[in-house]
Formats: C-alpha cells, structure tokens, sequence
C-alpha cells in the first residue's frame, strides 16, 4: 500500500501505514482473512477510485478491485494469509512474504497504469 499509494497519492508514511495496521498478517495477524498484500491494495484503489458520496457510481472501484484480486489469485493462488504465506515458506517458494508484496505491488501498478 505504501509503495503504490505513495506513488499515487503522495505521502502516506504516516496515515496510510495507521490505516493498514489491522489488515496485516490476514486481519489482527490471525492468518484467517486476506492477506495484506491484496487489502492494502483494494485501499489504494478506493482512495483513487472509490466514491465520495451515497450519489457516486462505486463500480469503478469495485471493478478494478475485482481485477486485482483476480490478477492475485492468478498469482498466487489463495487469498487466505494463513494458506498464502505455507505456499510462501514451503520449499520452491517464494521464500519471504515481502517477496509477495513486491509481487503484488507491480499486478497494482500495472493495472493502474
């Protein structure tokens, strides 16, 4: 989220890594939700493309987010943390998880772009 928000909207350092907190290591680090990699990148694509008022049109958010998560999966597989970060550490994998996030950074990028 830092990276590509960053890029996109500016300085996030502060609030962005406050707002992210809690979706880190699959929501409060219990492994059962999505990884962070994939809701830190849904929160970009809200802050660039989501709406500001009940009036506006979601669907512009709403469907690029369901681009990224289909990119994802096409990835990586799941979008469990807990499942994603076995596939991760397991032998022939990705090795780290921050590899992951890199990974995923650029699948956001480039459908931003």
């Amino acid at each position: 989220m830092l990276a590509v928000g960053g890029h996109f909207l500016g300085d996030l350092e502060l609030q962005g890594t406050r707002l992210a907190t809690g979706f880190a290591g699959g929501v409060g680090d219990t492994g059962q939700e999505m990884c962070g990699a994939l809701s830190g990148g849904i929160l970009v694509i809200g802050a660039l493309r989501g709406r500001n008022s009940l009036k506006e049109d979601d669907r512009p958010a709403l469907e690029l987010a369901a681009q990224y998560r289909e990119h994802f999966t096409k990835e990586f597989g799941p979008t469990q943390c807990a499942s994603l970060y076995k596939r991760v550490h397991e032998p022939g994998g990705l090795g780290s998880c921050s590899v992951l996030v890199e990974r995923a950074a650029h699948i956001l990028l480039n459908l931003l772009s």
